[in-house]
């Protein structure tokens, strides 16, 4: 006989009624599976109240006002990168009273804020802006033949630890985009592996490691113009376009001169936009892939390995499925 059964309301009155017809509280007990306890509970609360519903119970109270609910809130959304112990020390401040990391983390979900990773993008000024603007405008139709001509590079640099420092921010869904969720971070430095390949819709080249040493406007052409760019352009036809970022190696004299003796159109493209750039999506790809390796990188040269070996395992379809997304989505910053 079960004696912790709550009675929904319909049987409380069942019983009543049953006992009212001159059935014994014994066998109304027995008919219900609970004690007679119960029934005789019931039935004094319908002798003195002529009723036999539940009375309502007093949840646990609340351990913020709303007032304190909005204020944390606000709280998050003008500090998007506080965390939840900044919180509860700021309410502590503020009224005296302690609250738990789940109570701050229920209220913003209540205010419809959610910890999420932020999108990283380079710092712009206005008038870098206006050209990204300019050359979206200017290559928004461009057909998909023509975008088979670009051969698509870029020299990240991958290091043993990641960048992320596994930053959250406060935001809202559906604002991953907007301006107050977005952290500017200039490009990285400190030391690591500097490689360089390009890919296009028609696949991509291998992965060249950079040994040592800075990248000069003769090495760039040595290493890279002339072993792999060349062919590659050979191999696309006469409507091959080379693009490159403005980095100054890029742009020196003698890789001027190269391109113009070889016949090389280079695109123009606008000054800090690796957003702009699809190779972007591959250098995250190849980095998360790299740190997954098991047993994963510990020195630089398991790290040069590791690139190698994941780039050379490259799937041609994922590499023509990321050109082909090419200005639907802004990709996420690479491993360097």
């Amino acid at each position: 006989m079960s004696r912790r059964r709550r009675l929904p309301n319909s049987l409380r009155w069942r019983a009543v009624g049953w006992m009212e017809m001159g059935l014994s509280q014994a066998d109304a007990a027995r008919r219900l599976n609970v004690s007679r306890s119960v029934i005789q509970r019931l039935w004094d609360q319908y002798q003195s109240e002529d009723s036999v519903s539940r009375k309502p119970v007093p949840g646990r109270p609340r351990a913020t006002t709303p007032a304190e609910d909005r204020f944390l809130a606000l709280s998050a959304r003008r500090r998007r990168t506080t965390t939840v112990p900044q919180l509860v020390a700021e309410h502590f401040q503020a009224s005296g009273r302690r609250i738990s990391a789940t109570t701050v983390r229920n209220r913003l979900h209540n205010a419809g804020l959610y910890a999420r990773r932020p999108v990283v993008c380079v710092p712009l000024n206005g008038r870098q802006r206006r050209n990204h603007l300019c050359w979206a405008r200017e290559h928004v139709s461009w057909t998909q033949q023509q975008w088979t001509s670009v051969l698509f590079t870029d020299e990240p640099r991958f290091t043993m630890e990641s960048d992320s420092a596994r930053l959250l921010i406060w935001r809202e869904q559906r604002t991953r985009y907007h301006q107050s969720n977005t952290i500017e971070r200039h490009s990285y430095r400190g030391g690591g592996i500097l490689v360089w390949a390009g890919i296009s819709l028609g696949g991509h080249t291998d992965l060249h490691v950079f040994h040592g040493g800075t990248v000069t406007g003769l090495r760039y052409r040595d290493k890279i113009l002339d072993p792999f760019v060349r062919p590659y352009a050979a191999a696309i036809g006469n409507d091959f376009i080379l693009m490159d970022d403005n980095a100054r190696p890029h742009r020196a004299r003698i890789v001027e001169e190269y391109l113009e003796d070889h016949g090389l159109e280079r695109m123009e493209w606008p000054a800090r936009s690796p957003d702009l750039n699809p190779i972007e999506h591959l250098w995250d790809y190849l980095g998360r892939e790299v740190a997954a390796l098991n047993p994963p990188p510990r020195s630089l040269h398991e790290l040069k390995q590791g690139l190698l070996c994941v780039w050379s395992s490259l799937p041609y379809s994922g590499v023509r499925q990321l050109n082909k997304q090419h200005g639907k989505s802004m990709p996420p910053m690479h491993s360097s």
